[in-house]
């Protein structure tokens, strides 16, 4: 058996910065995260061990003046700093700078339309509802931008309105294009004259790692996709692994690794190519502990 760890898995950029944030912070004193610093349960309990408290919007509201807690890198809404400010919180800002430009972008779109009454506008963000980085981007217009996952709810949009697109910015490329073929479509079948303002807010580092990781699945007899279990990039990412060889596992810790797994996909080769990859939340020493555990097995 060959065990290769993919190069391009791991933490990507905003989360890199986040977690060296609060490992730099946490040397100061206590330190609070609003919410997982990342949806990786394994890295989660690392920081913890090393002082970090997690904690959620309804701890925010009676911690005491001069705490200090961690914004993580999908950013939070405007409302957040408003509290953390008539507290006297102290904040510490690890929003990804990608995120940061675009809730800029979004919040001026915001302002420089909201009073446009004779056409109310629709600013429209492509994600998946609820998560925390979309959160924070409706936040930028009042909770009033429209969320759509799929083209499935293109119905909550009127076409015959101002139309500003955006995206979540770790959406796929795919996905967002044929969202907007379709809005173009149903405005010409609609004879609307509006036409939409698309706005492409995905992050490449994040887009570019499917066809990279899908080339590594391929190279591969068996794939084992380390990711945490709350984490919507990691479903997205292993789904893209399962399309290219279906000989994929999803586990989120060494101790899922098993003798009865790995023979319920080897097969009569002898010489089994495993390759272990992960989500833009996995963290990399976590890779290496299943490349161990498979090592001792």
């Amino acid at each position: 058996m060959s065990i290769d760890i993919d190069t391009n898995s791991g933490f990507c950029f905003g989360v890199t910065r986040a977690i060296q944030a609060a490992e730099s912070e946490l040397q100061k004193g206590a330190l609070c995260c609003l919410g997982d610093i990342v949806h990786n349960g394994q890295e989660v309990k690392r920081l913890e061990l090393l002082g970090l408290q997690t904690i959620d919007y309804d701890d925010l509201r009676t911690l005491p003046a001069h705490s200090r807690v961690l914004l993580r890198a999908h950013g939070e809404p405007p409302s957040t700093y408003w509290i953390a400010q008539q507290r006297g919180i102290e904040i510490i800002d690890a929003t990804c700078p990608v995120v940061k430009k675009l809730q800029d972008r979004i919040r001026a779109c915001y302002e420089q339309h909201r009073n446009d009454e004779a056409l109310p506008p629709q600013i429209i963000i492509y994600g998946q509802p609820g998560h925390a980085e979309v959160i924070g981007l409706q936040g930028q217009t009042n909770n009033t931008a429209i969320v759509i996952e799929s083209i499935d709810q293109l119905d909550r949009i009127d076409f015959t309105r101002p139309i500003y697109l955006f995206s979540q910015t770790t959406k796929s490329v795919e996905g967002f294009q044929a969202l907007v073929d379709e809005i173009k479509s149903a405005i010409s079948n609609q004879q609307s004259a509006i036409v939409p303002e698309v706005h492409d807010t995905i992050c490449r580092n994040v887009a570019n790692r499917v066809a990279q990781l899908q080339d590594f699945a391929r190279a591969n007899d068996l794939v084992i996709f380390v990711g945490g279990a709350k984490s919507s990039n990691a479903r997205v990412l292993y789904k893209n692994c399962v399309e290219v060889n279906p000989n994929t596992i999803f586990i989120s810790s060494p101790e899922e690794i098993t003798h009865s797994l790995i023979h319920s996909f080897t097969h009569s080769s002898a010489d089994l190519k495993v390759g272990i990859c992960g989500a833009t939340s996995t963290p990399r020493w976590l890779m290496k502990q299943v490349r161990d555990k498979l090592t001792n097995l």
